[in-house]
């Protein structure tokens, strides 16, 4: 149950969005500056840093949206948003991704530096001084948004249909028409 009344009956940060478009509005863009704007990395590796800062916040509702995005949009769909979630270190994706998911990996853990052995990795990978910009900004924004739906307590839809449909609306709207 939440901890505020929503009146929208909608899950997760939607409902929230919903009740307060005043708030919505720069979090929304926010989302689709950094989910679907200029960078250097693909809509669909941005979705998957958003879903594994998500998935190690512990929060199913964004986990579950930004997973099924990021499925959407990258070649191995569910499957390797899976196994990133399950073992970054054996899944299918490039040594770049895996290295700036570790980078995401440590804003997560702790508000300080990433490390100068993890941005050396990242680097030695072909990481430039903006995929190293973007992977931290999309993991620190994650961050708040999964606060911000946990710490509400919001509704966390349990049919992975939801999630698909999520993910169809993103990929074909971004979040400007989020809600």
């Amino acid at each position: 149950m939440p901890h505020i009344a929503l009146t929208s009956g909608l899950p997760g940060i939607r409902g929230l969005m919903a009740d307060r478009p005043d708030t919505a509005a720069p979090l929304n863009d926010l989302a689709d500056v950094l989910l679907r704007g200029e960078s250097p990395l693909s809509r669909g590796e941005r979705e998957l840093i958003a879903a594994y800062v998500s998935e190690l916040n512990r929060t199913p509702f964004c986990a579950g949206t930004h997973g099924a995005a990021a499925a959407a949009q990258l070649e191995g769909g569910r499957e390797l948003v899976r196994a990133v979630r399950d073992d970054l270190a054996s899944a299918p994706v490039t040594p770049l991704l895996r290295a700036l998911l570790r980078v995401a990996a440590e804003v997560q853990a702790q508000a300080r530096p990433v490390s100068e052995e993890t941005v050396a990795a990242a680097r030695a990978e072909g990481a430039t001084d903006t995929h190293l910009h973007d992977t931290v900004l999309i993991a620190a924004a994650f961050c708040m948004y999964n606060r911000y739906v946990s710490g509400l307590a919001t509704a966390v839809p349990t049919d992975p249909g939801y999630y698909d449909e999520a993910g169809r609306r993103i990929t074909a709207h971004g979040y400007a028409r989020a809600v």
